[in-house]
């Protein structure tokens, strides 16, 4: 049975903050909005070091003057030397070499041949991107999953409940009221997509078979056919847009909404479909569930950022609008309204005060990004990431780096088995599988909500240590969950294997999330 436990714990050590932002749910100033190039505004709070990430290319790469160059400009050779006008010629009656100069030595070493790049790693998806980074590893993944099939690549489905049910969500793109507000890039992508058959429709106005409404995500991959196979065989579509979490949140399960969300999403990497997954809005409805909506995202984003495949974080653009861009229901979200009738597809700036514009926006940009590279060949509009170097052992943990935090591993890759008990958790429980451990560094007292997912037979359990390598430091363990009030410090999680005496190791892939609980 999945238990939660709770635990107050003291500890003396002042480090670094994580730092997450606040939200008081009224107007933001103008400021304090999300921008259109697809970062956040900084926060005030002082936070971890953490690298640089910020867009390289604006959230729709339209040519604006402060954007890169498009995807198809010709490269400028850094090195070119330019020629000075007034430099003086060569002289063409210069003598040549004496003929008793001494050659070259024989043995001399040649030029040394071009550096090695430096090794790409998969894409790490930081908190201040409204879109996830878009780079050479992360596309020639993608390259990868369109190799897997023919599919109609310029279609795509529509997957989730009933905010993707809405007429208020990318059905406008079809009709004549779009309004890019300079935007022009996504134009080219807007009509690629109107020209594709989805069942008999453009797949902007296409009425999914995946998507209804009340659904979870559980809902969509039961049954046989299920729904998402019947709308897969009916459409064949490239890309998929999915978003679930607000109706899962009901169950109060997140183990069971991660495991339904991973699957899902490898059924549509297997199909050669390439998922562009969304987080999900406030639920300014319901405070309880609100305080649950920061670890469901965090689930989205660590399924995205394991699968290395596009990730749009709604909940960001949405936080600092007016009522969080959410309509009367407080729930759902709002869609920009003139006299002349509702119009999802604007995007000025009185657009996006409204919910259902930003969603619009972040899709048409992942698809856009999606198709100018995995479609036409583009390069990727962000740079290479160095592989991140922690082995996650406990002489070197995974850092947490900033909360909310996601990371999906596999214990079968685990050379570690250092604790086979924690006794200091008065647990009998057999953990002498493998593990990993993770580093958290706080310089504030701060609520965590520490959550480990598996699936199937693996059997993964999340320990709160001060000292990853005695286990009498263990302070909370659980199956599932742990909330723990921690003063500043250096804290340890490690996520390790149980052992059972019937069953034996238990080993497997996790997804691990870290939260800071208001």
């Amino acid at each position: 049975m999945r238990i939660l436990l709770t635990c107050l714990l003291p500890c003396a050590l002042a480090l670094p903050l994580a730092a997450c932002d606040d939200d008081d749910g009224g107007d933001a100033p103008a400021d304090a909005l999300p921008r259109r190039d697809g970062s956040l505004p900084p926060t005030t709070d002082a936070g971890i070091d953490q690298p640089d990430t910020r867009p390289s290319t604006r959230i729709d790469a339209a040519p604006r003057p402060d954007a890169a160059p498009p995807l198809d400009a010709a490269p400028v050779a850094p090195d070119a030397a330019p020629v000075a006008p007034d430099a003086a010629p060569v002289e063409p009656d210069a003598a040549p070499p004496e003929a008793d100069a001494a050659p070259p030595e024989a043995d001399a070493a040649p030029p040394e041949a071009d550096a090695a790049p430096p090794a790409e790693g998969p894409a790490f998806y930081p908190a201040n991107r409204l879109v996830s980074p878009i780079t050479p590893s992360v596309v020639a993944h993608l390259q990868t999953i369109r190799d897997r099939a023919q599919r109609a690549d310029d279609v795509f489905a529509k997957i989730g409940a009933s905010s993707t049910v809405s007429t208020s969500f990318m059905r406008c793109f079809a009709g004549a009221n779009v309004d890019l507000a300079g935007d022009d890039a996504l134009q080219s992508t807007i009509d690629h997509f109107l020209d594709g058959d989805a069942g008999g429709a453009d797949p902007y106005t296409r009425d999914s078979e995946a998507a209804v409404v009340g659904w979870s995500a559980r809902n969509v991959i039961a049954g046989d056919p299920s729904a998402l196979e019947i709308e897969l065989g009916a459409i064949n579509p490239r890309f998929a847009l999915v978003m679930y979490g607000t109706n899962d949140i009901q169950n109060r399960d997140i183990d069971r909404y991660a495991d339904a969300l991973l699957t899902l999403t490898d059924q549509l990497v297997d199909f050669g479909t390439i998922p562009v997954l969304s987080s999900i809005m406030p639920r300014d409805d319901d405070a309880e569930a609100d305080l649950l909506v920061p670890a469901y995202n965090a689930v989205v984003r660590g399924v995205a950022q394991a699968r290395q495949v596009p990730f749009v974080d709604l909940h960001q653009a949405l936080l600092p609008l007016p009522d969080h861009g959410l309509g009367p229901d407080r729930l759902h979200s709002s869609a920009y309204s003139t006299a002349a009738g509702v119009r999802p597809c604007v995007f000025t700036d009185d657009g996006l005060q409204h919910g259902y514009n930003w969603r619009n926006l972040l899709s048409i940009t992942a698809l856009h990004l999606l198709v100018e590279t995995v479609i036409r060949g583009g390069d990727a509009p962000d740079p290479p990431q160095p592989p991140r170097p922690f082995t996650g052992g406990p002489e070197d943990p995974i850092r947490i780096t900033a909360l909310p935090f996601t990371d999906l591993r596999d214990t079968r890759d685990s050379p570690f088995r250092n604790l086979d008990a924690y006794p200091g958790c008065q647990a009998a429980q057999d953990e002498s599988g493998p593990e990993y451990v993770y580093r958290l560094d706080l310089a504030r007292p701060t609520t965590v909500r520490a959550y480990v997912m598996d699936r199937g037979s693996v059997d993964i359990d999340v320990h709160l240590m001060g000292d990853p390598t005695d286990a009498a430091t263990c302070l909370d363990r659980a199956h599932t969950g742990i909330i723990a009030s921690l003063e500043a410090g250096t804290w340890y999680f490690v996520l390790d294997t149980f052992v059972g005496a019937a069953s034996g190791e238990l080993p497997g892939e996790y997804l691990f999330v870290v939260v800071e609980e208001p």
